[in-house]
């Protein structure tokens, strides 16, 4: 972890203004905010480690645990909702044996449930990383995810 961190930290002065793209960087790097690095992290920029602490826990783009390879978010929206987002979600918490914002144990796939993807045309709709997968039913959602093989990156469905 030492020089992933070094490897950030060359891109910076160590300034108490970077300090958030210090931690995207450091996220990006090593794929979440370990407790370690986000002490080294309060050490260059100069800051408390309670800010540090304080502001990866604000913002839901930091994660402080391992996340998948896959990211899969449901959107739970009024329009996915009432289109059946419930069904696709105990299905997704099913198939997988994931809970929400948990990581299946195989670090395959990281569930989320988000407010809104942007996408009420197509509820109900998830994406997987960057991909969009609308007019869902529990049974399509599971042939999706059957796609993201060991080796595959997913396609469209």
């Amino acid at each position: 972890m030492e020089e992933q961190l070094n490897t950030v930290f060359a891109s910076y002065k160590g300034e108490k203004n970077e300090l958030i793209p210090v931690l995207q960087d450091v996220q990006e790097e090593i794929g979440y905010l370990p407790e370690e690095a986000m002490r080294e992290v309060a050490r260059f920029v100069r800051v408390p480690e309670s800010k540090v602490f304080g502001v990866a826990t604000f913002y839901a783009r930091f994660h402080l645990q391992p996340r998948g390879n896959h990211i899969i978010r449901l959107c739970c929206g009024t329009a996915c909702h009432v289109r059946g987002a419930s069904k696709i979600a105990d299905r997704i918490k099913t198939e997988l044996d994931v809970e929400v914002n948990g990581t299946t144990e195989d670090m395959k796939f990281t569930y989320e449930e988000v407010a809104c993807i942007g996408a009420c045309g197509l509820a109900p709709v998830m994406t997987i990383d960057k991909t969009t997968f609308g007019k869902l039913d529990p049974d399509k959602m599971k042939k999706i995810l059957a796609t993201f093989g060991e080796d595959a990156e997913g396609g469209e469905a």
